[in-house]
């Protein structure tokens, strides 16, 4: 369900005895899911493009900033709604070793061309299914005869601002090169469960995704969660801002520090291009944060691999045992467990090659194998982004 509702939005001056009037046209937008709970509205009244979210009538998100400044062209401001394309999507696809084999998609897609004051298009694509509300930008070539090929996104507007009273569960995003071994962020941090928007994070940083909110209604409870999807090489991956009483809150990039400085926080991209989507899940119950497949609905595989991987269960010492149990006697026990209990694996953690050596590594393979178990075996993947020691380290920290 997708349609449009035009406003006229006029402005009077007066002056001593004369009087003049200007009428500036604003479009508002509408999509909706295929059932109609969710309704999705985006204006560009005043220049600033905005949208708002709706689930069974009530309103989840107040109008929330869109846009993006890149060095090929500001977005962000002075914009306006210059086309609209609909469509619906129906797509099914399966799954291994996910939460559902078998996934039936249904959608219905909105795509505004906008323009700026200087007359620079970008898009804005919504879709809508009947648990989740995504958005990302298109992105095309500038210039003259498109002779803009490229581009660096400086920052994106893109903003969630929960109505009033909703409560939050997020983990903090901690500052770069903390922690053990400078290895943060990394892991989560402590999530603080229903806390008030307005508390600020632990560490000033925002909030990791996803980010979990509860939002009291009518003497009922609505969740949303907000995540991304979509992240390839060129871009990075995102987190949220603090909480602002004006915004909401915003997607936020990467810190400097992050990497050890390595690469750019402003990602670099080649036109035309897309960002990653931005996605919101919401239901009156937790279901449909848990069932949703948003992650995988959006995407495409963006390769055939080689061979075909077989996911499946392991043991593993090092959870229960943890550095000690990296040794060849050992691990035959888990290996043993694993054979006795069917699973397919056996997890061999860091410092195998020094605690139990390659040769005989090689060695607990074939004894796995006699007994139907394959080795799955950890390596340090960190290169120069910290001080890490685990070994073996510095042989998968590139692609080459």
């Amino acid at each position: 369900m997708i349609f449009r509702i035009s406003s006229l939005v006029k402005t009077v001056m007066a002056l001593f005895a004369v009087a003049s009037a200007t009428a500036v046209s604003a479009e508002e937008y509408n999509v909706a899911s295929p059932d109609g709970m969710i309704v999705v509205g985006i204006s560009d009244k005043g220049g600033i493009l905005k949208y708002e979210v709706c689930l069974e009538g009530q309103q989840m998100l107040e109008p929330s900033a869109l846009g993006l400044r890149t060095t090929a062209g500001d977005f962000s401001k002075g914009l306006q709604v210059v086309g609209d394309e609909t469509r619906s999507i129906t797509e099914t696809y399966k799954m291994r070793n996910t939460k559902a084999s078998h996934v039936y998609y249904c959608a219905n897609e909105l795509t505004l061309k906008v323009k700026n004051a200087e007359g620079q298009q970008f898009a804005v694509q919504f879709r809508v299914s009947n648990r989740d509300v995504a958005f990302r930008y298109l992105l095309e070539r500038q210039g003259k005869d498109g002779d803009t090929k490229r581009t660096r996104v400086l920052s994106e507007l893109s903003a969630f601002k929960p109505v009033g009273g909703t409560k939050t569960f997020l983990c903090p995003q901690i500052g770069p090169e903390s922690g053990w071994e400078q290895t943060k962020p990394s892991y989560e941090e402590r999530y603080v469960l229903d806390q008030e928007m307005a508390v600020k994070s632990e560490y000033g940083q925002g909030y990791t995704f996803p980010c979990l909110f509860r939002i009291p209604m009518s003497g009922n409870n609505y969740w949303m969660l907000i995540s991304e999807t979509g992240v390839t090489s060129q871009y990075c991956g995102s987190h949220l801002s603090d909480y602002s009483a004006d915004e909401g809150y915003t997607i936020a990039f990467p810190h400097e520090g992050e990497n050890n400085g390595s690469g750019s926080v402003a990602p670099s991209v080649t036109l035309p291009s897309s960002t990653p989507w931005r996605t919101i899940t919401m239901g009156t119950t937790l279901a449909p944060i848990v069932e949703t497949t948003v992650a995988y609905d959006l995407v495409k595989p963006l390769y055939s691999p080689s061979i075909t991987y077989k996911g499946g269960r392991y043991t593993w010492s090092w959870l229960i045992w943890q550095d000690e149990s990296i040794n060849y006697d050992d691990q035959v026990q888990f290996i043993d467990l694993a054979s006795k209990m069917g699973f397919e694996y056996t997890l061999v953690d860091n410092w195998w090659d020094e605690r139990i050596g390659r040769e005989r590594i090689a060695e607990l393979s074939r004894y796995a194998q006699d007994r139907g178990v394959s080795l799955l075996l950890w390596y340090n993947s960190n290169g120069s982004e910290n001080d890490a020691p685990q070994t073996p380290r510095d042989c998968m920290s590139t692609s080459i």
